[in-house]
């Protein structure tokens, strides 16, 4: 009889956890999950979870990121508004998302008093497309389609701010309209 894979074991509880996890955040607020929840939900021990995460936002924002990765890819047509436009159309589909809106919250809630989350948060989903919009818009400046004095960083800011602005403040409903807007008002204050 042949010996179960271990590594294919820990894959199928990895897998279950981070799929409990998300799936509690759809009937619980953030605040109310707990590592006993999600380890019943998942069908392992608790031990199990500490094994591989030292928390529950731990736990989220490894499935944040690996459910937002095939939103992370920056395309590179050669048309820097198409680019920006299917990036953006992406990060809006993501955030409103009501499974992403669910643990999503509650996580950047507790970023505000705990500064591991909020690291972690930064580094799994806000600096990687931070980095990548860079990359982009540095080739584009390269290639004369942005003024040479134009600051990158602030650019990424004005693109991506406010999607966030909307989301966190519930100022008004992130919408592709609203992106469209942005990308167009952002294009003709960089072009030459």
């Amino acid at each position: 009889m042949a010996t179960p894979n271990p590594d294919r074991r820990s894959e199928r509880a990895r897998r279950a956890i981070l799929d409990a996890a998300l799936e509690l955040c759809s009937t619980e607020t953030y605040a109310r999950l707990t590592m006993e929840g999600i380890a019943k939900q998942a069908g392992v021990g608790k031990q199990t979870l500490y094994r591989w995460w030292p928390s529950k936002a731990a736990i989220l924002l490894e499935a944040i990121e690996e459910r937002a990765a095939n939103t992370l890819e920056f395309p590179d047509t050669g048309d820097l508004a198409a680019d920006l436009h299917t990036q953006l159309h992406a990060l809006v589909r993501t955030v409103t998302d009501p499974l992403f809106a669910a643990y999503s919250k509650g996580l950047i809630a507790a970023a505000q008093s705990d500064p591991a989350i909020s690291d972690a948060l930064l580094n799994a989903l806000i600096r990687p497309r931070v980095q990548l919009c860079l990359t982009r818009l540095t080739k584009a400046q390269q290639a004369g389609e942005i003024r040479p004095e134009v600051d990158l960083p602030t650019v990424v800011e004005l693109l991506y701010g406010p999607v966030y602005y909307r989301l966190l403040l519930h100022t008004a409903p992130v919408t592709t309209t609203q992106v469209n807007t942005t990308i167009n008002l952002v294009l003709t204050a960089i072009r030459p």
